[in-house]
């Protein structure tokens, strides 16, 4: 790892970094240095340890070894308020606003001016007038309710926020996600007025060409470490940050694809057409053939989560969704399940599972229609049909009366992908189904994958782990910005050539 030299001159020093969870060692010797006054860019791919760094420094997580260096002297950040103290504001990718509170209440929330023990809504709006006119945007009123201003207007909502602090540093994690361009040429004015006046920017983004044209200097995390520190932002190449991304020190095993044009026959079970979601997918058009799995690449925000959860009818959408030519509604998930569709959520504790029920109660979940008549439920056969998918997906241990929530993420995510098998689906959306699943675990998961759409399953996966997408899918979609930039075989590409186009926007 190139090593950089403690600096006198920055503002923040972090070093040595380590945070662990259970059973994950998010952030392992992690170096980062910061100048007053400079843009310094924060690269790396998702899992690469980018957020818990932040979150870190924003005094949200307490690291539990190395040292956090603030204008000079050591610190330690124990809460989001000590943070802010210190003068380190954090802006996440969702904003943390509150929509149903005006632009002045959440730019002073949680420290309103006051007269005699009381709130002072005229100072609160004055001094917020004063922090929109200063970012350029005096045209919003401080009274509007934040719930009705635009992403873009949020986003400076967001940074007045953080300037009513006193701000010293600001954390932008991807700032420009949801914004135009022109919206984005207004953020770097902005950006560029804070750093001319000392603020210092950690900016974070996917987007390697607003690193150039923004940054000043650059560091990259890979699998929890520092690979390069303090790199010239304008002057590195793509393909050296590109490199510096990719190595990683996981092993992926992926079970045999089918012979090249062995699936050409096969008939469609899937067709997407112009599928468009407000704000987040345009015009999207695609295809998944019995047996055959689709990959989605992609970065969070992409657009990728939201084309599955149209698809799944989780979500409103223009144009068409058909199943084995019928057509699935826009109005619930029911009429796509009915007809055949089964998803496995990217959050799965949050989104598909009951945690303290059994393993066969969430396997069965989906279908407690088979086993009722009359009003009378058939126990005997449910358990059965649980036990079944426990023998055939090898979930462990094999205990069908176990409470699911004392099992490991990987079987866990095979309970899940059981509750769609048991009716017989001719569709599994995946979103994210190796997250949070120990390696062992993921090349077991592979293995049922491939194995169901062997059996004539169409697949349609979302990851964010490009090697588990080239690995798995027989085809990739290159998503960005809710479009689809390419579609290739995906034994026709290299993960850099999709790093490359998720990054730059050109196909390969």
């Amino acid at each position: 790892m190139p090593q950089s030299s403690p600096d006198s001159a920055s503002l923040l020093t972090m070093r040595g970094i380590v945070k662990q969870f259970p059973g994950v060692r998010a952030l392992d010797g992690v170096d980062l240095d910061v100048r007053a006054g400079e843009v310094h860019c924060l690269l790396g791919q998702n899992g690469a340890g980018k957020s818990t760094l932040i979150k870190t420094l924003a005094g949200a997580h307490q690291p539990d070894e190395g040292t956090i260096a603030f204008g000079g002297e050591e610190v330690r950040l124990t809460s989001p308020t000590a943070a802010i103290r210190l003068g380190i504001s954090t802006m996440y990718q969702e904003l943390d606003l509150v929509d149903g509170l005006s632009v002045a209440e959440n730019v002073f929330l949680g420290h309103e001016p006051a007269r005699l023990g009381f709130v002072s809504r005229g100072e609160a709006n004055h001094a917020t007038r004063e922090l929109l006119a200063r970012l350029g945007h005096g045209e919003i009123r401080p009274s509007t309710e934040v719930g009705r201003l635009s992403p873009a207007a949020k986003q400076v909502v967001s940074m007045a926020r953080a300037l009513s602090h006193d701000t010293r540093l600001i954390v932008m994690d991807e700032p420009s996600a949801a914004l135009s361009h022109d919206e984005v040429c207004n953020l770097f004015r902005i950006i560029r007025e804070l750093t001319a006046q000392g603020v210092a920017v950690i900016y974070i983004s996917h987007r390697l060409e607003e690193i150039r044209e923004i940054g000043d200097r650059v560091t990259v995390l890979k699998d929890g470490r520092t690979v390069a520190v303090g790199l010239p932002a304008k002057e590195t190449r793509t393909s050296t940050v590109v490199s510096l991304m990719t190595g990683r020190d996981v092993e992926y095993v992926f079970p045999p694809r089918p012979a090249p044009g062995s699936q050409d026959g096969r008939p469609e079970v899937l067709r997407v057409e112009d599928l468009t979601v407000p704000g987040r997918v345009e015009g999207v058009s695609f295809s998944v053939r019995a047996g055959e799995i689709v990959g989605l690449a992609g970065l969070v925000g992409s657009g990728r989560s939201e084309i599955v959860e149209a698809v799944y009818g989780a979500r409103r959408f223009s144009g068409r969704v058909v199943l084995e030519g019928r057509r699935v509604g826009r109005g619930g998930t029911t009429g796509a399940v009915r007809l055949g569709m089964g998803l496995a959520p990217e959050e799965r504790k949050a989104q598909a599972l009951l945690l303290r029920e059994s393993v066969a109660r969430n396997i069965t979940l989906a279908s407690l229609g088979r086993y009722s008549r009359f009003g009378w439920m058939n126990r005997r056969r449910e358990a059965e049909d649980a036990r079944d998918m426990v023998k055939t997906l090898d979930i462990r241990p094999p205990d069908p009366g176990r409470p699911i929530g004392t099992l490991s993420g990987g079987n866990q995510q095979k309970a899940v992908l059981a509750r769609w098998l048991v009716n017989g689906r001719k569709l599994l959306l995946l979103d994210e189904p190796t997250r949070g699943v120990d390696v062992g675990a993921r090349a077991e998961l592979y293995a049922v994958v491939r194995r169901l759409a062997d059996e004539g399953i169409g697949v349609l996966l979302v990851s964010s782990e490009v090697p588990e997408v080239l690995g798995l899918a027989d085809r990739v979609l290159v998503i960005r910005e809710g479009r689809v930039i390419g579609e290739s075989d995906a034994r026709d590409l290299a993960e850099h050539d999709v790093l490359d186009m998720i990054m730059e926007g050109s196909p390969a």
